[in-house]
């Protein structure tokens, strides 16, 4: 390994004018209870987006390397970890225990190395390639959680999607439909709702155009009171803001609300009467564990899920790959190879 490494660099808070790729960066070194990663894939989250403009109340020690989500081969190994060796390949859980979020508190996975925590590596089954690996941390694992890990989802439930062409989005769709239920994915484009149809969902609704909660009253029926009939099973709301209201009145009796997120605003209009005449669920989601990671992976090399990709870009490129999130122009993920 030479001293210095090409990197993605955020140099401060501002637009994608202050992210600049690097051939300079300083190569980290093994530490003790730490591995140095040759990073063979990354992958943009939203997170990143708002980890570039600053987020109030959160201080990221800059200059910093962003990139939450990571995978590939341990180049050298740091003192005190024994589990591990050189060559090994791995998946990055991108929380650190001690220091924070990876692409935030401290360097991420948009550079050519990376220093990871022993403890965050998850082992890649020989079956999964590093840019599938790399799309699942935040994205899959999120979804993983809050679908199977709480199992708030089963065969034959009306499913509604909010934002399904994200990263987490796609990944929720993909889940859904693995455990048999008719999935209702709600985008901004027809060509979104084709795609999202592509990977199996069974409706599609163009919020654009559409109001999708009047649109899943009128599908499926009113929600009653006395009996379960009308309305659907479960609506998944990362969303927040104007949506959430809506996504009460959808609900049928017993249904449940799924938030792992608030990209529209975290204290939105609210309307108790919902919650209790309707005898509503609504179940929090928060983060992913290595064991959510370890079932995505072992679900990819038993062919029974594919994490939706929609641009691999080599690192020059890694600016335009962030633009296009920020703009939400893609179906599911953009993945880097540095």
């Amino acid at each position: 390994m030479s001293t210095t490494m090409r990197a993605l660099v955020l140099r401060r808070h501002g637009g994608l004018d202050d992210l600049d790729v690097v051939s300079d960066y300083p190569t980290p070194q093994a530490s003790e209870g730490h591995v140095v990663i040759r990073v063979r894939a990354a992958s943009f989250n939203y997170h990143d987006v708002f980890t570039m403009r600053g987020m109030p109340g959160i201080k990221v020690p800059l200059p910093v390397i962003i990139g939450l989500d990571m995978a590939g081969e341990i180049a050298e190994v740091g003192p005190g970890v024994t589990s591990w060796k050189t060559g090994d390949r791995v998946l990055v859980n991108p929380v650190n225990k001690k220091k924070g979020l990876m692409g935030e508190m401290l360097d991420g996975g948009m550079a050519e190395y990376c220093l990871a925590a022993a403890e965050q590596l998850v082992k890649m089954p020989n079956a999964v390639t590093f840019e599938d690996a790399a799309a699942l941390p935040v994205a899959y694992g999120t979804a993983h959680r809050m679908l199977i890990t709480h199992a708030t989802v089963k065969a034959g439930q009306r499913v509604l999607v909010l934002g399904a062409s994200g990263g987490v989005g796609t990944g929720c769709v993909i889940l859904a439909k693995l455990l048999g239920a008719e999935v209702i994915a709600c985008a901004s484009s027809a060509e979104k709702l084709d795609r999202l149809k592509a990977l199996g969902a069974n409706h599609g609704v163009n919020y654009q155009d559409t109001d999708w909660s009047k649109w899943a009253v009128e599908q499926y029926g009113k929600p009653q009171r006395r009996t379960y009939d009308g309305g659907v099973d479960v609506v998944i709301n990362f969303t927040g803001g104007g949506t959430w209201v809506p996504s009460l009145r959808c609900l049928k009796r017993g249904g449940k609300l799924l938030v792992c997120g608030a990209t529209a605003g975290y204290d939105p209009k609210e309307d108790l009467r919902y919650v209790w005449s309707f005898e509503l669920q609504i179940i929090g989601s928060n983060s992913f564990y290595d064991e959510d990671l370890a079932a995505l992976m072992d679900l990819i090399a038993a062919g029974k899920i594919k994490p939706v990709i929609d641009k691999v870009l080599p690192l020059e490129q890694a600016r335009e790959g962030l633009r296009l999130i920020a703009d939400r122009e893609v179906i599911g993920k953009v993945v880097v190879t540095p």
